[in-house]
């Protein structure tokens, strides 16, 4: 009877785990076939860290602030056993934007990193190459492809450099990308300064127009001019910074700006992280 009993004991928890399998895929492939595009701005303190995740899962990085911060921020986004990133972006060879990469590509598997081809000889950037090197990952300076396709509707476009941006200084030469996903994209600058705004509004005039924009060197009186805001015309603008920085970011003219052009204004300072999902028609603030 005792052997019965144990048979019996066997087969039961067969099937229960039969099912609990079946729950989990199926609750996995619910996910994947989610129409949600997140974004997130992760709070890095005074630098940028930006992770994008398409509706099928397709996982985007964009810089990585100044130190292992973004691990706790990739860690808290991620599940523990998630471990690929499809594409990392590095929008320029400062320590705030990519001082943390190195420990992102040694903590995760990175199939294709893409940077802005400004050439840098610091420290800084030394070890962001080495690591890139060490790992054998694909690498791409963005002027030979501007445009990529992320996920069915998500389609990621580099507006800027269009050239060899080996000679220019780093703010200058900072990597200008948007993301769009049917009626709504998100338009990020890096640290661009006015001078490369004013390119921009010549270039792509009111195809500027997007639903989030990062206002470009955090909020620094040097880039978000009112013409560039005016094109852009973005209902949520986003200051990544410190609230203890020494550069007094965000500046009292950028949020002038954005107030008479009633742009809703939303900081890692105050807000920790910032997290936008759209559904395509429209953009929420988690």
């Amino acid at each position: 009877m005792r052997a019965k009993n144990n048979v019996v004991l066997i087969w039961t928890l067969v099937v229960l785990l039969g099912l609990g399998s079946v729950f989990i895929w199926n609750t996995l492939l619910l996910q994947n076939k989610s129409d949600v595009l997140t974004v997130t701005f992760f709070d890095v303190g005074q630098g940028d860290g930006i992770f994008i995740e398409t509706p099928n899962g397709t996982k985007v990085l964009i810089d990585g602030g100044k130190g292992k911060q973004i691990l706790r921020s990739l860690g808290n986004e991620l599940s523990f056993f998630e471990r690929d990133i499809d594409m990392v972006i590095a929008t320029h060879p400062d320590l705030d934007h990519i001082g943390g990469l190195p420990h992102v590509f040694e903590r995760y598997n990175i199939i294709s990193f893409l940077h802005s081809g400004v050439e840098d000889g610091g420290a800084d950037n030394q070890a962001l190459l080495s690591a890139v090197a060490f790992e054998g990952i694909s690498t791409e300076n963005v002027e030979h492809k501007n445009s990529y396709v992320l996920d069915e509707d998500v389609y990621l476009e580099i507006l800027f450099p269009d050239r060899p941006a080996n000679m220019l200084e780093a703010n200058t030469g900072s990597v200008v990308l948007k993301v769009t996903y049917r009626e709504t994209s998100f338009l990020l600058t890096g640290d661009s300064p006015a001078g490369i705004e004013s390119y921009l509004v010549s270039l792509y005039g009111k195809n500027l127009k997007s639903t989030v924009l990062k206002l470009g060197h955090h909020g620094s009186k040097t880039s978000s001019t009112l013409m560039f805001l005016g094109y852009v015309d973005p209902t949520y603008a986003v200051i990544s910074a410190s609230c203890d920085n020494s550069y007094g970011h965000p500046h009292k003219e950028v949020l002038d700006r954005l107030e008479v052009l009633d742009i809703e204004e939303l900081s890692t300072c105050k807000h920790g992280d910032v997290v936008f999902e759209s559904d395509g028609k429209e953009v929420y603030v988690k």
